[in-house]
This record gives structure tokens, C-alpha cells and sequence, in this order.
């Protein structure tokens, strides 16, 4: 008898079987890792752009606006923003006065902080992060 070294049939179904069952849980862990990471991303966004306004703040006296994209960047000083998130500051006072406080909001389409309804909150008044 001749002696075949190759695998047979059974083996090589196996052995698809596992590879298929293994990569059915690694691939969603894989899509949530991702989207905890793009929150990471966002939070650190909104906590730097607090930070910003506040070295600001203690420079000049008042809190800069800042609404969304190259301008947050050009208007507050130190701080640069991740790619793809979508960040906003807003200064608030009353009308004619300056500025006492600011609120904030950052999210990335790609995490599960997609859209504005479900943004990071920031507001200066209140102590900082809101969720």
C-alpha cells in the first residue's frame, strides 16, 4: 500500500468549520473595538477643547466660540482635533456681556456617539462632562 500524506476530506471540513465559527466572533468584536475606539477619540476631542477654552480663559478673561471643523482649530489655541469628528463649542452670556461659560459637543458618525442627539456634552457651568 501506497502511503498518502494528505489530509482527508473530514480533516479539511473541520478544520473550515472552526476558522468559520472563529472568525463569526471576531469580526463583531473587531466592529466594537473600532467603535469604542472612535469614542475614545470623540470624548478626548470635547476634553481637550475644555481645556483649550479654559488656558484661554485664564489668559484673556473670556471664552472663545468655536463652531465645528478648522475653525475650533484656528480659534483655540493648542488645540488640534481629531479626524472626522465633528466637534462644536459655543460660548454663552448674556446679551452684550461677556462670555461666563461655555458648552461643547463632539461625535464621529463612525461610533456609537453618531449624531449630535447622541453627543458627548460638555458644559463649563455645570462641572464638565454631561454623559
Amino acid at each position: 500500500m501506497a502511503n498518502n500524506g494528505g489530509f482527508t476530506l473530514i480533516e479539511l471540513l473541520v478544520t473550515v468549520a472552526i476558522i468559520g465559527i472563529l472568525a463569526a466572533i471576531a469580526i463583531p468584536q473587531y466592529a466594537e473595538y473600532r467603535r469604542r475606539g472612535i469614542d475614545a477619540r470623540s470624548l478626548s476631542d470635547i476634553k481637550n477643547a475644555a481645556t483649550a477654552e479654559e488656558a484661554y480663559f485664564a489668559d484673556y478673561e473670556r471664552y472663545l466660540g468655536c463652531v465645528g471643523g478648522p475653525d475650533c482649530q484656528n480659534n483655540l489655541p493648542g488645540f488640534k482635533w481629531s479626524r472626522n469628528v465633528d466637534i462644536a463649542m459655543f460660548q454663552v452670556a448674556a446679551a452684550g456681556t461677556t462670555p461666563e461659560y461655555f458648552t461643547g459637543r463632539t461625535f464621529h458618525a463612525g461610533g456609537t456617539r453618531y449624531s449630535a442627539a447622541v453627543a458627548y456634552l460638555w458644559d463649563s457651568l455645570q462641572g464638565g462632562l454631561q454623559n
